[in-house]
């Protein structure tokens, strides 16, 4: 079974902040096709991206702007984005699993 994890787990307020999966992608990844697998993985690493983040500048990857109703970063806790740039694009992963919680 494929899988992002590098053995760093901690929940930080629903998002791991080792392999920077929700709880709910850790808890459903072995119910996922392989194939499945493979493109949540490029999403998280954002070898697949929708967009550049507005924070950090890396590719970032937001399911809506793929096309689906409900993205991932709608399953952790909400965060303060006061300090960040509001360009109305996402932040990728990591930059905002490392925002406080609002």
């Amino acid at each position: 079974m494929k899988s992002p994890c590098i053995a760093v787990c901690k929940n930080n307020h629903g998002i791991c902040s080792g392999c920077l999966r929700t709880m709910e992608e850790i808890t459903g990844w072995r119910y996922l096709p392989e194939t499945e697998q493979i493109s949540k993985i490029n999403q998280i690493r954002a070898i697949d991206s929708t967009h550049t983040c507005p924070n950090c500048g890396e590719n970032s990857f937001c399911e809506i702007s793929a096309g689906k109703e409900r993205c991932w970063c709608f399953d952790i806790e909400k965060r303060d984005l006061s300090s960040t740039a509001r360009s109305g694009v996402c932040l990728c992963r990591k930059c905002l699993s490392s925002l406080p919680i609002e």
